[in-house]
């Protein structure tokens, strides 16, 4: 019996990296967006939330039929209606001796009994979550655990809704109850929790945004989303067979430097997480912005792309290998500057420090 439950597990676990990896962006843009920032504690709870709900749904679904053609379930019904049925099973089931007391614990080891607590125990972190995080009122919590149990017993039912030819597993209105019941019992139960852990509405009350150091991987979050919104551009500008040098200084000119000049240090990605560039003023100065991108685009970024178009012109050795082992000093210089700033907080990038400009939350 438990190695039904512990199988599915077992694949929850193994899959909550991957799982883990594709939250992540959105999570990052959802924290940014809504607090400024990411408390450790708030990011703990939503992990944990992400685990939770891996666990159900594989509990829930696994194991699979071998095949999406399966055969229909030997059962009269794919419905039971009867509430409380379960008592009837462990009645039938159980080795109990009512005047036998030494014969009780054999309850533990009964599967109805074990089925019973095991539909309680796979809602009881719904609950948590739903009062602790969310804030919910009992009535929400008792309506969102029975419709999230009603969606467990309608997979199962339909064979994930029509992807396997009949229901692997059958309704039962007992689960409802007893998942819902677990929910409730979470409820309750986060009533302790709460009084043990810090308070979620309360996270943010001393939290000063205009102190916050921007991390490295807010800035990489708000360079990837600029990139991914200028590659299309910068493809259908090469379409039209324009020279790549010149699409690149383009895009480079008027994404990062003519409009953060006009939005006050911010691009797309970097309104997505709330961050800005900001210079020795409070706006961002024009030359600030020329000199800080210029290094990081133009000089770095071009000697860079136009190394592909010196290697495969007709350039003599005593041009073209110079050029390469300075391409190469340059980019391992980039690239330990990099570590080292990621690694020590007081660092700052030579973009940052030559042009006077910094980072800060918007």
């Amino acid at each position: 019996m438990l190695g039904s439950y512990l199988f599915p597990i077992s694949y929850a676990f193994l899959s909550f990296p991957i799982a883990a990896a594709i939250f992540t962006v959105p999570f990052l843009v959802v924290q940014y967006r809504r607090h400024g920032y990411v408390h450790k504690i708030r990011a703990l709870i939503l992990y944990l939330l992400l685990l939770y709900l891996l666990n159900a749904v594989f509990i829930i679904l696994l194991p699979l039929p071998p095949s999406i053609h399966n055969a229909p379930p030997d059962a009269g019904s794919y419905f039971q209606w009867i509430p409380f049925h379960f008592l009837t099973d462990i009645v039938r089931e159980t080795g109990v001796k009512p005047g036998r007391p030494s014969t009780y614990p054999h309850l533990l080891g009964e599967r109805a009994v074990l089925q019973v607590a095991f539909n309680v125990l796979l809602t009881i972190p719904f609950g948590l979550f739903l009062r602790y995080y969310f804030s919910a009122h009992w009535i929400r919590c008792l309506l969102l655990s029975l419709g999230l149990s009603l969606l467990f017993e309608t997979t199962q039912v339909t064979g994930i809704f029509g992807i396997f030819d009949y229901p692997y597993r059958l309704f039962d209105v007992d689960d409802l109850i007893t998942n819902t019941a677990g929910g409730m019992l979470g409820y309750v139960l986060a009533e302790w929790f709460a009084s043990r852990l810090p308070r979620i509405d309360r996270l943010d009350a001393e939290v000063d945004l205009s102190l916050k150091r921007v991390s490295y991987t807010r800035r990489a979050l708000a360079a990837g989303i600029d990139w991914c919104l200028l590659l299309p551009v910068c493809a259908v500008l090469g379409m039209l067979r324009l020279p790549i040098l010149y699409v690149f200084g383009f895009v480079v000119i008027v994404y990062f430097i003519v409009i953060p000049y006009a939005t006050n240090g911010r691009t797309a990605g970097k309104w997505v997480v709330r961050i800005r560039v900001r210079g020795k003023g409070e706006r961002v100065a024009l030359q600030e912005l020329i000199v800080r991108y210029g290094l990081l685009y133009l000089l770095a970024g071009g000697i860079n792309l136009t190394y592909p178009i010196v290697a495969v012109r007709d350039f003599p050795p005593l041009v073209l290998i110079p050029y390469a082992v300075g391409l190469f000093a340059m980019n391992v210089w980039l690239g330990i500057h990099l570590i080292r700033c990621v690694l020590g907080r007081r660092r700052v990038p030579f973009h940052d420090r030559w042009s006077g400009t910094r980072q800060v939350v918007s």
